[in-house]
């Protein structure tokens, strides 16, 4: 069983923080649950352009108002307590916190904790990290 606190791993090296948001991983690829779960931090004002190429993610919003952009589409969907997306065909989009929003996310694969967005606005698989 793995029971951790969020308010002590935002005090560890679990604790990652980028330009407009952070997030602690409170479940990593080294726990061996098959995804990594994390409690993010979306910056008011934030805009944020995205593209998980080697994931993919689900994200519910506990706290905050924004809108997700579909880059495919245009279509623009509001965020706000209680909606939750998932980026299930890796879609390239734009996080907008219009306040801070704190969201819970799921990713799959599994990330190892220290990953930041590359310029096209994706994680590097595992492999790729240097």
């Amino acid at each position: 069983m793995i029971v951790r606190d969020l308010s002590q791993a935002e005090k560890t090296d679990r604790r990652v923080v980028s330009k407009g948001w952070e997030s602690t991983r409170l479940l990593l690829k080294d726990d061996a649950m098959g995804f990594s779960f994390h409690i993010t931090t979306i910056y008011e004002g934030a805009e944020l352009p995205m593209h998980y190429k080697n994931h993919l993610e689900a994200v519910y919003c506990i706290s905050g108002e924004g809108s997700i952009e579909d880059l495919a589409t245009g279509q623009v969907h509001e965020i706000r307590p209680g909606v939750l997306y998932a980026l299930d065909k890796h879609d390239r989009h734009v996080l907008r916190g219009r306040t801070q929003m704190v969201m819970a996310c799921a990713f799959n694969p599994p990330v190892t904790g220290r990953e930041v967005h590359d310029e096209t606005g994706a994680y590097p698989l595992e492999a790729e990290m240097a």
